[in-house]
């Protein structure tokens, strides 16, 4: 029989990507007293990435709002509780007065004590990577045109609650090396192989965003026993269309100025481009080799508003179980592309989000990614 505390249940402070250490509440979607459904969106918080919703991780009635909006708390700080009607108020008093926000990751020596990236050498080069989780299953994350693995910001961990998840940066991006000896798309499919040999992993669930997902069907053309299955979110290769205005865009921006209108194409909701997450890719972009590195992908992969060698790796690509998930807003890749694959299991067109899905719309992408990786675990 459970306990009285066992039905009280607790609203933190979530922790979304590697390095978030505190978040502010910018307001609650939902009133004390509220029943709340499973997956139901509970507030809002604001990082120095981006403002994303909380989700209900439990039904219950919300019977305390503690998290005030326009205060930040730490990680895993208590800013809210669950509970059945009948739970008494003062065993729920009982539970806010005596909740301790857990250690940090890496304080004490906890298991997750260590550095939150890594590096690995390989054929292509010194790349990049975050590993999270210790699941049966393993999960390889690969982002798109401009991106790093913080683009994963909402996905890694949400996919490491049942799998062994990576996420890399592709060469010329993030703090990988800015050398691209082949920058095709076999070539970046040549480096994901290279890099699963250097951290042994033998075959991965592949989930690739834009021109990652084309990334992620040229892998598995190439080898396909290494790939037991492909997510591909607002992916490049499935088409011809693409915005060059945004590529071109997001290659000649040097200041805050240009580079706002050019990531604000990204979203659904252009308010989501936050200062931080301009001034992030600015540094980037400033780095030896970055502009050289994604004058050559872009070259290769995007000329004219077309994409170019899209439809082998479209057509072949059926050979592998195949989930396709967009955004219904999409200004980058028209949405109209997630029909493209015949072959597709499902496909899953989200209104209300843009290219960064995976980010606006985090918990109905993080669902359906855990899903389909499960039935082809």
């Amino acid at each position: 029989m459970s306990t009285v505390n066992e039905r009280i249940k607790p609203i933190v402070m979530p922790k979304w990507g590697l390095s978030m250490s505190e978040g502010k509440v910018t307001g609650w979607l939902k009133p004390p007293g509220s029943t709340v459904n499973l997956g139901e969106d509970l507030l809002e918080v604001e990082t120095d990435k981006i403002t994303n919703v909380v989700e209900a991780g439990d039904a219950g009635i919300l019977r305390r709002v503690l998290g005030e909006p326009g205060i930040v708390y730490p990680v895993k700080a208590l800013i809210g509780v669950l509970a059945d009607p009948d739970v008494p108020d003062d065993a729920i008093d009982a539970f806010v007065a005596g909740y301790a926000v857990p250690a940090a990751e890496g304080e004490d020596g906890g298991a997750d004590a260590g550095p939150r990236t890594e590096f690995a050498e390989t054929g292509a080069g010194i790349l990049r990577y975050a590993r999270r989780g210790e699941g049966e299953s393993t999960v390889l994350l690969i982002h798109g045109f401009g991106g790093d693995l913080d683009n994963w910001l909402f996905t890694i961990d949400a996919l490491a609650e049942s799998a062994t998840v990576y996420a890399l940066d592709l060469p010329g991006h993030g703090q990988s090396t800015k050398t691209l000896p082949d920058p095709s798309l076999s070539g970046l499919s040549g480096t994901v192989l290279s890099f699963m040999d250097a951290v042994g992993i033998a075959a991965a669930h592949l989930v690739g965003h834009s021109m990652g997902g084309a990334v992620s069907m040229r892998t598995a053309l190439d080898a396909p026993e290494r790939v037991l299955s492909l997510s591909l979110v607002c992916s490049a290769g499935l088409g011809r269309e693409i915005n060059q205005d945004y590529i071109d865009g997001f290659i000649r921006a040097t200041s805050r100025r240009d580079l706002k209108p050019v990531l604000e194409t990204l979203f659904a909701d252009p308010g989501l481009v936050s200062r931080q997450m301009i001034d992030d890719l600015l540094k980037y972009k400033r780095l030896d080799g970055v502009d050289g590195a994604l004058r050559a992908i872009a070259s290769s992969a995007f000329e004219n508003g077309r994409q170019i060698g899209v439809s082998e790796a479209a057509a072949d690509a059926a050979s592998v179980p195949t989930l396709v998930v967009w955004g219904e807003q999409d200004r980058v890749i028209p949405a109209a592309h997630a029909a493209a694959l015949a072959s597709a299991e499902r496909v899953e067109v989200i209104p209300d989000a843009g290219h960064m899905v995976q980010m606006e719309a985090a918990g109905k992408v993080n669902a359906l990614l855990k899903d389909h990786i499960r039935k082809h675990a």
